[in-house]
């Protein structure tokens, strides 16, 4: 069976907290009517600060559309080498060693997509499958730990290599002022993060055997989380609605738990997509557990904010550091995202 070894995962030396944000809000955006509500929204996040690419002074000036790609691809060059590197170490394998790498961002786009830098610079073989997600937002994260899963279940053999490269300060639009804007102005962060799914003489490595996974579309709310793409780049969309998708979610991760024979409500670790407070606490609501079982993804939301795909891998990241899973612990994996989008999984610690 596939194993998921430990991530690495590394943000960025800019940061900016939570009073400096809503300072900053109350310059930009001072007068308009929206402004209080979305100060109340930013302060109830939980978020204490968060890294960035670029200086703060940098990430509010914006010099279009062109230019911030050019820097998206100038940063994730420079960034994923080292992360793709620990992460390879950590499952104790060489770039010659995988077979597939599956790359996740919603932050920028290029073509060909890193993939085919990666390989060309880091030793990958020239006959690496490649396999970029850019459109899944924050459910990348799952969808390619699924995918990774999938590929090992019909390649028993292969390994491949997740990476996550989330630069969400890059999609900030200084002109935008609803609600949806200024609260996803001081809830995401920056991020890059990595892991190994061994499927290959995995002996003697821990990490989560993944045993089933499944996706799930909520019918209907694909306008919820959107990308506006215009002139000036991706203009991120919130619906007030989506806070309360957890709801119709906690079943669908009950029923994935039940056809493996588990209880989605009494599992020894949950590893749990962070789009806010509210996810995570009616998530603990609806599945009928301590708030306490995610704290994994509460310390990622506190000490990064929304990190998008990389939220999962950072999630998983702290429960390695914290040593308290033990062989033949039962656990669940989820990221949620636009469409509105459940990518989940079931596996066992080893």
């Amino acid at each position: 069976m596939a194993i998921l070894c430990r991530p690495a995962v590394a943000v960025p030396e800019h940061v900016i907290t939570m009073e400096e944000t809503l300072e900053f809000a109350k310059k930009a955006h001072a007068g308009k009517p929206q402004l209080p509500l979305a100060l109340r929204l930013i302060q109830n996040t939980g978020v204490q600060k968060r890294h960035l690419v670029q200086p703060i002074e940098q990430t509010l000036n914006h010099p279009g559309f062109e230019e911030r790609n050019r820097i998206y691809e100038i940063e994730s060059q420079k960034r994923c080498p080292e992360v793709i590197e620990e992460a390879l170490a950590n499952a104790r394998l060489k770039a010659e060693d995988i077979d597939a790498i599956i790359y996740v961002s919603c932050t920028g786009f290029l073509m060909p997509s890193l993939t085919a830098w990666l390989i060309n610079t880091m030793g990958f073989r020239y006959d690496t499958r490649q396999l970029p997600i850019a459109q899944l937002g924050c459910a990348a994260g799952g969808a390619a730990i699924n995918r990774a899963h999938d590929f090992c279940m019909a390649h028993p053999d292969s390994n491949v290599l997740i990476v996550s490269c989330e630069l969400c300060s890059l999609c900030y639009q200084p002109d935008a002022d609803d609600v949806g804007s200024l609260l996803s102005d001081g809830l995401f962060g920056d991020a890059v993060a990595a892991a190994v799914m061994r499927g290959r003489g995995a002996d003697g490595i821990s990490g989560v055997q993944l045993e089933r996974n499944a996706s799930y579309l909520i019918p209907n709310t694909e306008d919820w989380i959107s990308y506006a793409v215009r002139d000036t780049g991706f203009h991120f969309q919130l619906d007030r609605r989506v806070p309360g998708t957890m709801e119709p979610l906690a079943p669908v991760l009950r029923e994935l738990a039940a056809s493996h024979g588990w209880d989605a409500g009494d599992l020894d670790f949950y590893v749990i997509h962070a789009g806010g407070p509210r996810i995570l606490d009616d998530l603990a609501k609806y599945l009928g557990v301590d708030r306490t079982v995610f704290r994994h993804s509460w310390a990622t939301l506190t000490e990064y904010g929304n990190i998008a795909s990389a939220v999962v891998l950072d999630a998983l990241r702290r429960l390695f550091d914290e040593e308290s899973a033990a062989a033949g612990h039962k656990g669940l994996l989820a990221g949620f995202g636009p469409g509105i989008t459940a990518e989940m999984t079931v596996g066992t610690w080893v």
